[in-house]
């Protein structure tokens, strides 16, 4: 499946990093020392890179970020050296995972309430990111140094040269104890980032941009080269990072304001500049695994476990005011859906089963893994948001992406912005208000001693509904389901309060066609909505 084998690099690169974020495998600080500017890495001898030198010990802010993007999208796009020592290049998995950062080393350290450690560059992590430290005095290269790591028993200390640079980094804040400093934030791999809140897991990612995702020519993964980092006071409870997006068709700057807690939350803002036109651009995007959920395809599978994801659902806010939860499903053929809307108020991929007795897997904790919710900051206009859903027969992919993409495709030469609020959360009153879907099964039409009399290739559906007013509601109120569905005929809807207090959808839906039939249904008292709306796609 095309998918796969256009994503096998980066996935690599990323489920190395899941397992590098649960140890002490990452660098740390230097201080400030004569290096090339930025620009100089990949446009050596350029003007520009004079200019920006110069005005180094001038305070240094996000305008300059998006004049070096405006800059890099002038010229042809020269992707950032991986070349590597052959000691570090040829090492195994093992040997890589054996490099361990010193904590003592971290930038920052007992200097705030964040502190930064950085990824050793060597085995398939390869690309190098520059990395600067933020004064009132300018910014100046945070310089690499093997004494930052252990090698360990595996291997020795390399031979690098003094410019090796880094791989990524990670932020560490003190989330559950003044004691410890917990991971917060990590940037490895192309132009992908983790958050977490508190009491929380690694699990999705999310993405500075997604470029042809899905498309037929497969799909571009612009990278961060550069990042500022702004030294924070000592009290300070927001860090604020810079950082410059590189690929064949766009650069960016982006600038993040991460403000840790219960729900921490990334405040994002670029500004692109395309090189050339593009033909699907994917805004905010979202990555995580869904691998099977409470429809019984751990049978599939042959699992112990009820339940496998990161992610179970994709939720969105339309720009009138409409929440739409759409259940994740594991294709047997890639499936890419887009739903239209125009100013849209937030979407996200959402982790709602929060049991452990529902997953029964003691070492993923996949109760814990945290829900990433897009709040725009400003007007989108027209456009989708989009899912991708990509086979897979493993929990290590990462098979599910969501995205919004613009109506008008960007064009060659045209600058275009965008702001949003990024939330990692586990449990919020607020995403969705009202009634939420809790459950989504599906069987045979014929249930209990109701045998019925449906036609061939009929499928019953079951939805369960919970919260809001419906928590409060007696089952003798007249609550009614609105159900619909397109390339489909429903029958049999019945509406009832069980025991548990969930309110209960069930139906009979039969195809018109042999190809996808798209269903809705949301929950009603006297005429007014009380839930969100389930979306489902169902394939005969």
């Amino acid at each position: 499946m095309w998918p796969r084998l256009r994503q096998a690099a980066v996935i690599a690169v990323l489920l190395l990093a899941s397992i590098l974020l649960s140890q002490d495998t990452a660098t740390s600080s230097g201080g400030p020392v004569a290096a090339p500017t930025p620009q100089a890495h990949h446009h050596a001898g350029a003007a520009t890179d004079k200019t920006v030198r110069a005005a180094q010990p001038q305070p240094f802010a996000f305008a300059d970020v998006q004049q070096l993007a405006q800059q890099r999208a002038a010229h042809d796009y020269r992707p950032m050296p991986d070349a590597l020592p052959a000691a570090l290049a040829n090492l195994s998995y093992d040997q890589y995972r054996d490099i361990r950062f010193r904590p003592e080393s971290a930038l920052w350290r007992g200097q705030s309430l964040f502190e930064v450690q950085f990824f050793h560059r060597g085995y398939h992590v390869r690309q190098r990111v520059n990395i600067f430290e933020v004064t009132g005095a300018g910014a100046s290269p945070v310089a690499y140094n093997p004494q930052f790591f252990t090698f360990g028993p595996l291997l020795r200390v390399p031979k690098t040269a003094a410019n090796l640079g880094f791989a990524g980094f990670r932020v560490h804040y003190p989330l559950h104890s003044p004691a410890y400093k917990d991971e917060l934030i990590v940037f490895l791999g192309a132009s992908y980032f983790r958050v977490l809140g508190r009491n929380q897991h690694y699990g999705a990612s999310a993405r500075a941009l997604a470029i042809d995702t899905a498309a037929p020519g497969g799909e571009e993964f612009p990278a961060f080269t550069d990042f500022w980092l702004v030294r924070p006071q000592p009290a300070d409870r927001v860090l604020t990072i810079y950082a410059l997006l590189d690929g064949k068709s766009v650069a960016g700057a982006y600038q993040f304001q991460i403000r840790p807690g219960a729900t921490t939350q990334v405040e994002v803002h670029c500004g692109l500049y395309p090189r050339r036109a593009i033909g699907k651009l994917g805004v905010a995007p979202l990555t995580s695994m869904f691998l099977y959920g409470e429809e019984g395809a751990a049978r599939r599978f042959d699992d112990y476990r009820p339940q496998v994801h990161d992610s179970d659902g994709l939720m969105t806010e339309t720009g009138h005011g409409e929440w739409i939860w759409r259940p994740l499903a594991n294709p047997r053929e890639l499936r890419v859906n887009r739903f239209m809307d125009e100013n849209p108020r937030g979407f996200g991929l959402i982790q709602r089963e929060r049991d452990f007795n529902h997953y029964q897997d003691v070492e993923s904790q996949y109760q814990s893994r945290p829900s990433y919710w897009v709040q725009p900051l400003g007007n989108w206009g027209k456009g989708g948001v989009e899912l991708v859903e990509i086979p897979s027969d493993e929990e290590i992919h990462d098979n599910m992406v969501a995205y919004w993409v613009p109506a008008q495709a960007p064009a060659a030469g045209k600058p275009l912005s965008f702001s949003y609020l990024l939330s990692a959360y586990t449990q919020s009153p607020h995403w969705p208000p009202g009634g939420r879907v809790v459950a989504t099964r599906s069987g045979k039409p014929a249930m209990g001693d109701n045998k019925g009399h449906f036609p061939a290739g009929a499928r019953r559906m079951l939805v369960d509904f919970a919260g809001g007013d419906l928590d409060g509601l007696d089952g003798a109120q007249p609550v009614k389901a609105d159900v619909g569905a397109e390339n489909g005929q429903i029958e049999a809807v019945t509406v009832q309060r069980l025991a548990s207090g969930v309110w209960r959808v069930t139906f009979v839906v039969t195809p018109k066609l042999r190809q996808p039939v798209d269903l809705r249904c949301y929950l009603t008292l006297y005429g007014e909505g009380l839930t969100e709306t389930w979306v489902y796609q169902w394939t005969p």
